[in-house]
């Protein structure tokens, strides 16, 4: 039987199904082990460390008493702390411990708030390390700009721009001054001057915006008619396009109507229908546009050659883009509850994610790196939420605790701790309906 043809939405579906595991496995695992190590710092005592749910595995014990087990389900995992009735929780009934100090429910304000606050920390820490290690590898574009590669063009552009070719201006644009596309021609080919084996000569290359697919939305319809990453796009409804404003203005002016797209690939030449879908589109200064879109963004005609960064530019720069991130998921958080942005457009539980895991990971290794970094500080944002059952919860019992010198009241607690499952559950199983939905329309 092929599940590939079963299911192609998910692609090569073992790829997919692995691909998200691991990535879940690695986040989870690093949420967790925050909880657990800055815990044991702490003086808390953790029973249990578990990677799954349901039937275990595997399991030892080490030296500080932890059980450490993987479990049949990999869907998450838990840290279980001396005293807790409920794993990584605010407690439970630590007070009949001989040793309560040890315990979650009777360790000091401080350990606790600590040890709560650690697993989402590490999750932050993982996505600084990964988007480090990503651009340490990546480095920084050389000076002048030399090709490094070029991606597989149709013969008739005409470009004659070889690898390794340093780019010293494009239609007379020297590149050391910043090469404004918009003063460029919208036409291929364009004429370059290069350094080539230590001279200058003329050489013809590829409009900068070309419409090539660099990366896809899944269950839109660039993904669902089968474009491929590297595809050309060559005309709209008959109409040739020569940039990648050419293509985003059509789809727009189609208000929704069906679009065909000449696409060229490995030297063939074929027509593709594509159903645009208005879509909310982030803005660079902040907030939202609604467009018709088809669900792919370009990327360069080539690739340039680069030298390394180094280890403080590259914290630096991986810091700024968890930033970025963070304060872009708040947003667009806050945009869904507010209704500016819809909730059935942007949001995607565990099998959307479980897709788009897969169609990152046939992008290749970094791309892969890239997007268990993004989820890492998205799980790591979204479990400080003021949510009970989540860090963010108890965070506020303990601030509640702080200020008022009383603890909150276990009954409280536990129906305020029911309440957050309820959320949490009910959120869940909407997110999974709009999977299926998309599912179900593909």
């Amino acid at each position: 039987m092929d599940m590939a043809a079963m299911f192609p939405q998910f692609g090569n579906l073992p790829v997919t199904v692995l691909g998200f595991l691991l990535a879940l496995t690695i986040i989870v695992g690093i949420h967790e082990y925050g909880h657990y190590i800055v815990g044991r710092w702490s003086g808390i005592h953790a029973e249990v460390f578990s990677i799954g749910f349901g039937p275990v595995l595997w399991s030892r014990v080490d030296k500080h008493g932890t059980r450490w087990q993987i479990a049949a389900l990999p869907l998450g995992g838990y840290v279980r702390f001396l005293g807790d009735a409920n794993a990584a929780s605010v407690g439970g009934d630590g007070v009949s411990h001989p040793n309560p100090r040890r315990t979650m429910t009777w360790a000091p304000l401080w350990a606790r708030i600590a040890t709560v606050l650690a697993g989402p920390v590490f999750n932050f820490i993982l996505s600084i390390v990964i988007y480090t290690a990503i651009f340490m590898y990546s480095g920084t574009m050389t000076t002048p700009p030399t090709i490094a590669s070029l991606q597989p063009l149709p013969p008739a552009m005409g470009v004659t721009l070889q690898p390794g070719d340093a780019i010293i201006s494009i239609a007379g644009q020297p590149v050391d001054e910043g090469v404004s596309v918009a003063n460029l021609s919208v036409e291929n080919p364009l004429p370059y001057v290069v350094e080539r084996d230590g001279r200058q000569i003329d050489a013809m290359g590829p409009y900068p915006q070309l419409p090539i697919v660099g990366s896809l939305m899944p269950n839109l319809a660039a993904h669902q008619a089968g474009l491929q990453i590297g595809d050309v796009v060559m005309a709209v409804d008959g109409a040739p396009v020569a940039a990648i404003g050419d293509v985003i203005s059509r789809v727009s002016a189609s208000m929704g109507a069906p679009v065909t797209f000449t696409i060229w690939r490995a030297g063939q030449t074929f027509d593709r229908e594509l159903l645009p879908r208005m879509i909310d589109l982030p803005l660079p200064e902040g907030g939202y546009a609604r467009d018709w879109k088809v669900g792919f963004s370009s990327t360069l005609p080539y690739t340039f050659q680069t030298e390394p960064m180094g280890v403080l530019p590259a914290i630096a720069r991986a810091g700024d883009t968890v930033w970025y991130l963070v304060t872009r998921t708040l947003e667009a958080l806050g945009s869904m509850i507010t209704g500016v942005i819809s909730a059935e457009d942007n949001l995607q539980g565990m099998v959307g994610m479980a897709q788009s895991t897969g169609m990152v990971v046939e992008q290749g290794l970094l791309e892969y790196a890239a997007w268990i970094a993004l989820l890492s500080a998205s799980i790591g944002l979204l479990n400080l939420l003021p949510v009970p059952m989540l860090d963010g919860g108890h965070l506020v019992f303990y601030l509640w605790e702080a200020v008022t010198r009383r603890r909150v009241p276990d009954r409280v607690a536990w129906a305020l701790m029911l309440i957050g499952l309820a959320m949490v559950i009910t959120l869940m199983v909407f997110a999974l309906s709009l999977d299926i939905r998309r599912l179900i329309s593909w």
